[in-house]
């Protein structure tokens, strides 16, 4: 039976955020969706079953837009006339699919070829760990230079500023967890970081204005309808969606796969035999661990879930790391299998909202560990656990320490 009586928000937040839990989140997220739905708070509620998060990312009555106040006399404005409320991922339509279309016209051609670019830089960042036997951070050495590369090349950002746009990766992130798991220190450091963002960006916007080139950013600012174009406010807050997305995002997927491959020697050997299996363990691993545990939605009219009744207003919390796991859609969910069929998995969420950056980062992915089990001779973990992050919402490993014997080959040079 669905429990009504509502449980403290902040306590649930404070078991999801607990560090303890961070190493293996999933036997709570298995409690947790033993109910369909549960109520955290007067106006809060949690859905964790595969069916329900599947429709409810598609439900247009789930709103992705930020509760907070925007509005006042002296509130900046969308080019669509209204108060400024944040990155089209807190959007609705029609002006989210304004917004996001401007963004994959101008992202999806430019990554189409970058395939045999990001393996060449892949293999080129194992080049610079050595040869011989020795001991390889596979967050600081892989996972964070390769996405900061490619999202930097995109937008046409000198490499000497990669270190920059990793830094606010890192700090904007900590904005996408719930308000309730923040304490005030934090939340006023985001806001300092976000003011520091669009100061950062807007020379480099002015820059492109005047000298556009043929990267994402002066596409966004020179093609299209003028009349609907993104404005700069916008176009500040699409840049640090494309940084999160296109990088935090990639960073844990590549972590928590190596992870997974060196807990799973079977499936490891079976990647080093055949590279051409990377895409489904890619796609399990997106499963299995997603980097992306959670989102959010508020609804604008009453929705039966679990037969219990959101009302307007409410906000839904959908656990995809759970939905990801639920036995009534994936047989024997805990098992690491790269073979599984129909892997629809959540990670990417769903409906006008999915990922962006979903196929950029399957790709990242691809690359990366097929070339970490191709090239690593004898890979094993030094720490299992190893520490983690603290962000709730993206999940990876702080750092993945890994001892070989050697690093075979090398990566041809990226043209």
């Amino acid at each position: 039976m669905t429990t009504t009586a509502p449980l403290p928000a902040a306590a649930a937040y404070g078991r999801l955020m607990d560090q303890a839990n961070r190493h293996d989140p999933y036997p709570l997220f298995a409690e947790l969706a033993a109910e369909p739905v549960q109520r955290l708070d007067a106006h809060t509620w949690l859905v964790a079953r595969h069916t329900d998060i599947a429709r409810l990312l598609r439900d247009p009555r789930l709103s992705a837009r930020d509760d907070a106040p925007h509005g006042g006399p002296d509130a900046p404005l969308g080019s669509d006339g209204l108060p400024f409320a944040g990155p089209f991922l807190s959007l609705d339509p029609p002006h989210h699919d304004t917004l996001r279309e401007q963004t994959m016209h101008q992202l999806v051609p430019r990554i189409l070829g970058m395939r045999p670019h990001i393996e060449a830089a892949v293999g080129q960042l194992l080049d610079a760990a050595g040869g011989g036997p020795g001991r390889l951070d596979i967050v600081e050495s892989v996972a964070y230079p390769l996405p900061v590369g490619v999202i930097c090349e995109l937008l046409g950002v000198p490499r000497e500023e990669e270190p920059v746009f990793h830094s606010f990766a890192t700090r904007l992130t900590r904005g996408l967890d719930p308000v309730e798991s923040l304490s005030a220190r934090q939340i006023a450091d985001l806001e300092v970081t976000r003011r520091d963002w669009r100061a950062y960006l807007l020379p480099m916007i002015a820059r492109r204005q005047a000298d556009p080139g043929a990267d994402l950013i002066s596409g966004l600012l020179t093609e299209g309808d003028p009349a609907h174009r993104m404005n700069t406010l916008e176009l500040g807050a699409t840049l640090g969606l494309l940084l999160i997305a296109g990088h935090e995002t990639t960073v844990n997927l590549v972590a928590n796969g190596t992870l997974a491959l060196l807990r799973h020697p079977d499936v490891l050997a079976r990647l080093r035999a055949d590279p051409g299996l990377a895409p489904a363990v890619v796609e399990e691993v997106l499963r299995f661990d997603p980097p992306v545990q959670m989102t959010g939605r508020h609804a604008t009219a009453p929705i039966q879930v679990g037969g219990q009744t959101v009302e307007p207003g409410d906000r839904v919390l959908l656990l995809l790391a759970a939905g990801n796991r639920d036995p009534l859609r994936f047989p024997d969910p805990d098992r690491f299998w790269p073979e599984r069929p129909d892997n629809a998995h959540l990670a990417f969420g769903g409906g006008v909202h999915y990922c962006v950056g979903a196929a950029l980062a399957r790709m990242e992915a691809q690359a990366a560990l097929s070339a970490i089990a191709t090239r690593l001779t004898a890979p094993r973990l030094v720490a299992d656990p190893p520490p983690y992050r603290p962000t709730m919402l993206l999940r990876g490993p702080r750092e993945l320490l890994v001892d070989h014997d050697g690093i075979t080959g090398r990566a041809p040079a990226s043209g």
